[in-house]
């Protein structure tokens, strides 16, 4: 039985890998923070439904001697490093602390894995954020990075981390080491502070009376947006290959936030010009317009492609918080 760790197990990504690697057989194990053991009802919700199936390990990206002793207690098949700062806002209010988990956290999951765990196989959560402000569209591996927040940087780094940690390096053996350049996806697990979420988690509050307005920012911001579970199964096929490489994940299309309220708030039945206001400071100054992948070497060598469509992920999300809503469940 093949073993996989999961740091950031408890996110979105995470507990949707989760759920796919024990449908394949693995015995999945998630690196999670002291805190989230002591509040699992708070800090595992997503994952709840699982906890009796998968193997919980405390430690900290900011502790090396603590991911070190994961590594080596598990010493993992394959390892899918998920967990990183990754709220962009909250990225520009500590840039510090972004960095150093981002940056640090990803250096020491790859020097235990050498040290303990050298023929593991090795996925990295890249990002769109890596590329930027784009001077091409659609976005492949082969445009340039130019990151515009300290989660984007630092996204690059660890990008660039994973790549040399493939590589041969003086006399030792490269791992098998991978990124995925992951585009937006999102799901009913998507965390409440993202746009989507907040859409369709206030689109259902007020069509139950709930809530009465909604704020937000630059409705023409656009993103090219797919269903995370489709994402998941982009990371572990990358790690089935012959061969470690990079891959952009994206369902190359582009969607604006404008779009997205339309078609949420249309679910329910509500116009949502009723309901929505534009405020000024929530816009990101450093705003992205126009991030769209191109996916076209995960189709060919992956043989991956999305499932679901733009609409029908809009309309899972409102479903889902609907749902939640009426079941009172805080998650």
């Amino acid at each position: 039985m093949k073993k996989a760790l999961i740091t950031g197990i408890t996110g979105q990504d995470g507990s949707y890998l989760a759920e796919l690697l024990l449908e394949k057989g693995y015995e999945v194990h998630g690196v999670v923070r002291r805190v989230a053991l002591e509040d699992p009802s708070h800090q595992l919700w997503r994952c709840r439904h699982l906890l009796d199936r998968i193997k919980l390990h405390s430690a900290s990206l900011e502790s090396f001697p603590s991911l070190f002793n994961v590594v080596e207690t598990v010493a993992p098949d394959e390892c899918y490093h998920l967990a990183a700062q990754s709220f962009v806002s909250y990225a520009l209010d500590d840039e510090f602390l972004t960095m150093d988990n981002n940056v640090n956290g990803t250096h020491y999951i790859l020097s235990s894995l050498r040290q303990r765990a050298p023929l593991c196989r090795f996925y990295f959560a890249g990002s769109s954020e890596m590329f930027g402000a784009v001077d091409e569209s659609p976005q492949n591996e082969k445009t340039a990075f130019h990151p515009r927040s300290a989660y984007g940087i630092s996204k690059v780094t660890g990008f660039h981390l994973t790549r040399n940690y493939r590589e041969d390096s003086f006399d030792r053996k490269g791992l098998f080491a991978c990124s995925g350049i992951l585009f937006n996806h999102e799901s009913p697990r998507r965390g409440f502070q993202y746009v989507t979420r907040k859409i369709t988690a206030a689109a259902a509050r007020i069509k139950l009376g709930l809530q009465t307005r909604l704020e937000l920012g630059n409705l023409d911001a656009r993103r090219d947006w797919g269903f995370a579970p489709d994402y998941v199964r982009a990371m572990w096929l990358m790690l089935q290959q012959d061969a470690p490489d990079d891959y952009v994940v994206a369902t190359g299309k582009t969607h604006s936030v404008r779009d997205f309220l339309e078609r949420a708030f249309g679910a329910v039945g509500l116009d949502w010009r009723k309901h929505v206001e534009l405020e000024q400071s929530v816009y990101r100054a450093s705003e992205n317009h126009e991030l769209c992948g191109d996916a076209s070497k995960a189709r060919a060598v992956l043989g991956w492609a999305p499932t679901v469509a733009f609409d029908e992920l809009v309309e899972i999300m409102v479903t889902g918080d609907m749902d939640r809503i009426r079941r009172k469940d805080g998650g």
